[in-house]
C-alpha cells in the first residue's frame, strides 16, 4: 500500500457527523444538571442525621419529581438509580447493606410514582410523593427484614416511621411542585422573549 493510499483523501475530511437536534441536547443538558444536584443531595443527605437507622427523608426525590414533570417517566428512572450508584461511591457504600437499602428504596419509589404518574388520572405531585414516600419505606423495611435483620418484629417500627414518612412526603411533594411551577414560568418567560 502506497503511502498516498493510506492518508485520507480531503472528501473524507470534510465529511462532519451529523449533530444531534438543539432540544435532544437541551434535554440531555437538562437531565445532567438534575443528576448533578440529586446526587449532591444525596450526599448531603448521607452526613445528616437520622430519625433512624436507615431513615432519611428523601430529599433527592424531589429532583426525581422535577424530571419526571419536565423529561418525562423513562428520564426520571435512570435519573433515580444513577444518583444511587454515583453518591454511593462519592460516600463510600457502594455494595454495602446501607447501598442496597439505599437502591431497594429509591428503585422501588421511582417506579411507584412512575406508575401512578401514568395510570391515575389527575394525581398532584403531592399525591405522587406521598405514594414514593411510603413506597420508599415499605420498601427498606422488606429488604432489611429479607437480607439483613429477619426478625418480624422490625415491623413494630412501621407505623411510626410510616407516619414520618408521609409527612415527608407531602413535603417533598410541595418542593417539587414550587419548583417545576418555576421552571414553567421561566419557560415561558423565555419562549415569549425569544419570540417577541
Amino acid at each position: 500500500m502506497s503511502a498516498s493510499s493510506a492518508q485520507p483523501n480531503s472528501t473524507d475530511r470534510n465529511i462532519a457527523l451529523p449533530r444531534p437536534p438543539l432540544p435532544e441536547l437541551r434535554r440531555k443538558a437538562q437531565w445532567m444538571a438534575l443528576l448533578m444536584l440529586a446526587i449532591g443531595i444525596h450526599v448531603l443527605e448521607s452526613a445528616l442525621p437520622g430519625l433512624g437507622p436507615w431513615f432519611k427523608p428523601g430529599l433527592a426525590n424531589i429532583v426525581t419529581l422535577v424530571a419526571l414533570v419536565m423529561l418525562g417517566p423513562k428520564a426520571a428512572l435512570w435519573l433515580a438509580i444513577t444518583r444511587v450508584f454515583v453518591g454511593a461511591m462519592f460516600i463510600g457504600t457502594l455494595f454495602t447493606p446501607t447501598f442496597v437499602m439505599s437502591l431497594c428504596g429509591a428503585l422501588v419509589a421511582a417506579l411507584v410514582m412512575l406508575a401512578a404518574w401514568r395510570t391515575i388520572p389527575g394525581i398532584s405531585l403531592l399525591g405522587i410523593s406521598l405514594l414514593g414516600g411510603i413506597a420508599h419505606m415499605l420498601a427498606q423495611f422488606f429488604t432489611v427484614e429479607a437480607l439483613f435483620i429477619q426478625q418480624q418484629a422490625l415491623f413494630y417500627l412501621l407505623p411510626p416511621f410510616l407516619l414520618v414518612a408521609t409527612v415527608t412526603g407531602w413535603l417533598n411533594g410541595a418542593a417539587a411542585y414550587f419548583v417545576t411551577d418555576r421552571l414553567r414560568n421561566i419557560q415561558v418567560s423565555g419562549s415569549e422573549a425569544a419570540h417577541g
